[in-house]
């Protein structure tokens, strides 16, 4: 593995996109590699100012290096084993991670990002607290920006009910961003974790934020807007979510509220209604049965609670909501054929090589799309295109919760 140091150094290039950076690393295989080409010669073909490249200064690399070992940061690396999987995937998944903390394993998480408009009602706020709260009394982790208003809130929840919480910073993971947020910064620190692709030190800047946010969605199953106007961040890391093949859920807002419109507009759009944390929840019943710990069977808002069940009440309860709504939603014309696997070996040609990657991966299983990508060792971006041909010609079909199942067999 290439040592720490050049990644770091590879990460710092400024003027150069993530995006750029990512497909340096598929192209030379290594960051070393990458500092160690020769002036000049870095190829056109990619498109990049090779100018920050040609920079081999290490000073700033050894500064932010002496600074992570002074304050307890964690470097995560895209070739670290313990880089999340999920996060990996996405399209343009950060060089490097700094964490604060002790990160959970992402990838056995029901991780759900909450995110929301910073000016919210006191309504916004409330609903944040019990959708945190909920989700965690349930099993599941909340991601957050940790910025005022929505982000604060959900993350009070979790810490309510107890949980942890992943927040991720547009800035270094040492900077306190907004300054009002101390007190909430340091209890993610100390029963969570704080994340960053930013070296420490780093200000928080216009630009950043907007960048945070795809990690912020590339570490969750799905996230949940509340409270969004017609622009804002919130729908950013929406359109993100829906990129990167994850789970969109939007709470309804008052209709004449300014700060309600962008949310609305994605529940006319698509998104799943959410008027409590089970209806995130039952979405990932049966891929994570062992994280559920209690179910939302009663509102009693003006008790400031839930009641619990029994863990095996909890999968009943899930199993047969979900069925449910399955077969409530479908019409006899939709209802799925008795598909015979077909042999295609025979004539390949009609597939991609990224399609039969997919189809090789799914075959005899259900799939969530996460799990598809990593086993098929395609991007994301590629894996959503081919499931979305494949899905129009019947070879595949597609479950709740983002799973699909191959309906021919490579």
């Amino acid at each position: 593995m290439a040592e720490l140091k050049y990644w770091v150094w590879l990460a710092t290039r400024k003027g150069i996109s993530v995006r750029k950076l990512y497909e340096l690393l598929r192209y030379y295989e290594s960051p070393e590699e990458i500092y160690f080409v020769r002036k000049g010669a870095y190829p056109k073909e990619l498109g990049i100012d090779p100018t920050p490249l040609e920079d081999k200064r290490l000073s700033e690399t050894y500064e932010v290096l002496g600074t992570c070992d002074d304050k307890g940061i964690t470097i995560l690396t895209l070739g670290d084993a313990a880089y999340p999987a999920r996060l990996k995937n996405i399209y343009d998944p950060p060089i490097v991670l700094y964490v604060n903390g002790k990160l959970p394993i992402i990838d056995e998480e029901i991780a759900v990002n909450i995110v929301g408009t910073r000016d919210c009602s006191p309504y916004g706020i409330k609903v944040s607290e019990q959708l945190g709260y909920e989700i965690t009394k349930m099993g599941g982790l909340i991601v957050s920006g940790l910025a005022r208003g929505i982000d604060s809130a959900a993350a009070r929840g979790a810490f309510r009910a107890g949980g942890r919480v992943v927040g991720v910073l547009g800035c270094g993971i040492d900077v306190v961003y907004p300054a009002s947020n101390e007190r909430l910064f340091w209890d993610v620190k100390n029963f969570g974790a704080l994340v960053s692709e930013y070296p420490p030190g780093t200000r928080p800047e216009k630009g950043y934020f907007p960048a945070r946010n795809r990690i912020m969605s590339g570490l969750s199953l799905g996230v949940v807007v509340v409270e969004a106007p017609e622009r804002s961040g919130a729908l950013i890391t929406a359109s993100r979510a829906l990129e990167q093949g994850r789970d969109v859920f939007a709470v309804p807002g008052n209709v004449d509220a300014r700060s309600c419109r962008g949310s609305n507009n994605l529940l006319k759009e698509g998104a799943q209604p959410v008027t409590g944390g089970i209806d995130v929840m039952e979405n990932y019943a049966a891929r994570f049965p062992e994280k559920f710990k209690e179910v939302l069977k009663l509102y009693e808002l003006d008790k400031g609670g839930l009641e619990a069940v029994t863990e095996r009440e909890l999968k009943e309860t899930g199993r047969a909501k979900t069925n449910a709504a399955d077969k409530s939603e479908q019409k006899p014309i939709d209802k799925e054929e008795n598909r015979a696997y077909i042999d295609i070996s025979v004539n390949p040609e009609e597939y991609s090589e990224t399609e039969l990657a997919v189809l090789k991966a799914l075959e005899g299983q259900t799939l969530h799309v996460d799990t598809i990508a990593e086993k098929s060792g395609q991007p994301m971006s590629d894996v959503l295109s081919a499931l979305t041909i494949l899905e129009i010609s019947g070879a595949v079909t597609q479950e709740p919760g983002k799973r699909f199942k191959a309906n021919i067999k490579v």
